[in-house]
């Protein structure tokens, strides 16, 4: 009687993943519903008024520079050492990383290349969003302010709006949005806002933002989160070519293995030679 190999955790892991389906029946992907829409609206209101009260050297530029003599820094030293690290969850490099990990094992998982491309499509919005407005509006940040009381802006800088809050709300924001149950997205939302929050104050700790730079982030990132469902069709269509090129690729390769030729012993066995005639 045979007996079965004993499996590896590795081999019930493939094993389990064959089985799997090419493509989830229920996958979600979001809709650009009514809703949706209110809210992004809104929140493109909310942008253009930060933007219209820093301009127009309004109470909030005031509050800028109140918060930038209070100098939460020196208040407060115990804590810099730790949200010295802490900022790095806004920083574009390694949270992309971390956060491509996680979506690249779910892109093999569920045979399927929406999470990595719709982290691609974000990032994407992201600079070339956030770089422009940056690039355009120019502000200096609160070390490099020339005049007390003015907006500092179209000096030259690049800090309005703040890069590390808005990535921070894309690049964590993102794992709600591709969460498969409503349950899992409200958690992750909540985690998600709560770090972009942290991230955005923490700037303004160090002195590296002012707190308007941090609201405007805030909304760019939002935007952008809200946005997608218009990318979907993209996502799809870049989904389906890059599969396609794939297979295309893969039976080019095929084409060129070497094939045995017909009563060719296999390769690496044993010729077998038949013995010589008897004298």
């Amino acid at each position: 009687m045979g007996t079965e190999p004993n499996l590896t955790r590795l081999d019930r892991l493939f094993a389990r993943l064959d089985r799997e389906q090419q493509r989830p029946e229920q996958l979600h992907v979001p809709r650009m519903s009514r809703h949706r829409i209110a809210l992004f609206g809104a929140t493109l209101a909310f942008y253009a008024t930060i933007v219209v009260a820093v301009i127009t050297t309004s109470w909030l530029v005031r509050l800028d520079w109140q918060l930038m003599f209070f100098r939460p820094y020196q208040q407060w030293p115990e804590i810099h050492p730790y949200l010295d690290y802490y900022v790095v969850l806004g920083q574009r490099g390694p949270t992309a990383v971390m956060v491509a990990a996680w979506l690249g094992w779910r892109s093999w998982r569920q045979h399927t290349l929406r999470p990595l491309l719709a982290l691609g499509a974000s990032l994407l919005l992201l600079n070339v969003t956030v770089g422009a407005a940056k690039i355009g509006m120019g502000r200096l940040g609160p070390h490099y302010a020339t005049e007390i009381g003015a907006n500092e802006m179209w000096q030259g800088g690049d800090i309005f709006p703040s890069g590390h809050t808005a990535n921070a709300v894309v690049t964590w924001g993102i794992l709600a949005y591709l969460a498969a149950t409503p349950r899992a997205r409200r958690h992750l939302s909540t985690l998600s806002a709560v770090v972009s929050l942290g991230v955005g104050l923490t700037t303004v700790y160090l002195g590296t933002h002012w707190l308007s730079d941090v609201l405007l982030g805030w909304a760019a990132g939002v935007l952008i989160l809200l946005a997608l469902p218009w990318f979907e069709p993209m996502i799809n269509w870049s989904e389906a070519r890059i599969l396609a090129a794939r297979d295309l690729l893969w039976a080019r390769w095929g084409d060129r293995l070497p094939m045995p030729r017909p009563g060719a012993a296999p390769a690496g066995s044993a010729s077998v030679q038949a013995p010589p005639p008897p004298a």
